[in-house]
């Protein structure tokens, strides 16, 4: 098996078994995930947030809350003539958000774009991580192009069952510099 198939019968796998957790139980696991990610939050002043889609943990109150301090947060948006992400600023989250390409929500055109290697730390949605910092995104290689790109500390974000010891790796794949899951926090194996 190549490392592309086993990377999709990883994500069928994930999938099937994600099927089976509740909206209560992703509500906690939500929850105790701000709570741990919110310390390690602190001294960034520029922060690249992520739109959790339905079936990944939601971060979005810690972008409300970075937003009431004065911290610098944008969301990704995807430039459909270059066919890549970039980063735009948010500064009013019932004005600035639109839905994207994708139907993920996004920044509205008149948000001021920021260069992705302007972060501090940048949050990373994925729907598998290892302890080397490997991603098991959702197949189309668009969130590796933005990390091969962005500046500060990369931070995966996934459910405790979805951390694993090794994922299948392609060289294209970006690394993330740790992984937060609801219950801990892990440095990437160098």
């Amino acid at each position: 098996m190549t490392a592309h198939e086993a990377k999709a019968d990883l994500r069928a796998r994930l999938r099937a078994a994600q099927e089976n957790i509740s909206s209560a139980v992703m509500a906690v696991e939500s929850f105790d995930l701000c709570a741990r990610l919110r310390f390690q939050m602190q001294s960034a002043r520029r922060i690249l947030f992520y739109a959790p889609l339905a079936d990944e943990l939601d971060i979005w109150p810690l972008l409300e809350e970075s937003l009431a301090t004065g911290t610098i947060c944008a969301l990704p948006f995807f430039d459909a003539e270059k066919s890549v992400y970039g980063a735009r600023q948010l500064t009013n989250l019932k004005a600035d958000i639109v839905t994207g390409k994708f139907g993920v929500r996004e920044p509205a055109t008149n948000c001021e774009e920021i260069p992705l290697t302007q972060f501090d730390l940048v949050l990373v949605p994925g729907m598998a991580f290892d302890l080397q910092g490997n991603r098991l995104g959702r197949g189309r290689g668009f969130y590796d192009q933005l990390l091969a790109i962005a500046g500060g500390i990369k931070c995966g974000i996934c459910l405790d069952g979805n951390l694993r010891e090794t994922i299948p790796t392609e060289p294209h794949d970006a690394k993330v510099n740790f992984v937060f899951t609801p219950s801990r926090g892990v440095k990437r194996k160098n």
